[in-house]
């Protein structure tokens, strides 16, 4: 028995889920600067990552976004955990606090290091979406 969800069309669903996740202005700016030579990677991340894993009804989106920055920081991908630090505040699905316990949590499972760089990056994008949120 498989736990996989039908999916009739995974590039749309990928598309609805990404939108939903990392915000309409994140993924326009994506679309936009897609090139003939990233165009098959943005399909792909779009049909596997967005439409067959993240739009699946195992974990909920929360669940999804503790998982994605917890391994960011494992692997110390920081322009990417910047991105999904700011999707998770601007959506509500997280708070700063449940972001800093995140990484304090990877502090001792990843390194201080690790840990040190990722509450720099969460600083940063706290103080964005906290002043795009005075600006409104």
């Amino acid at each position: 028995m498989t736990d996989k969800h039908p999916s009739p069309d995974p590039l749309a669903a990928g598309m609805t889920v990404r939108r939903k996740v990392l915000g309409d202005a994140h993924v326009d700016r994506a679309i936009a600067a897609t090139t003939p030579l990233t165009a098959d990677f943005q399909s792909l991340i779009t049909r596997y990552a967005w439409g067959e894993i993240w739009a699946r009804p195992g974990l909920d989106v929360r669940t999804r976004r503790v998982l994605v920055i917890g391994t960011l920081v494992a692997l110390g991908q920081l322009e990417e955990l910047a991105m999904h630090v700011r999707a998770a505040l601007a959506s509500g699905d997280l708070s700063a606090n449940d972001i800093k316990e995140v990484v304090l949590q990877q502090a001792i499972y990843c390194g201080v290091p690790a840990a040190n760089a990722a509450f720099r990056v969460v600083g940063e994008a706290v103080a964005e979406i906290n002043s795009t949120t005075r600006a409104r």
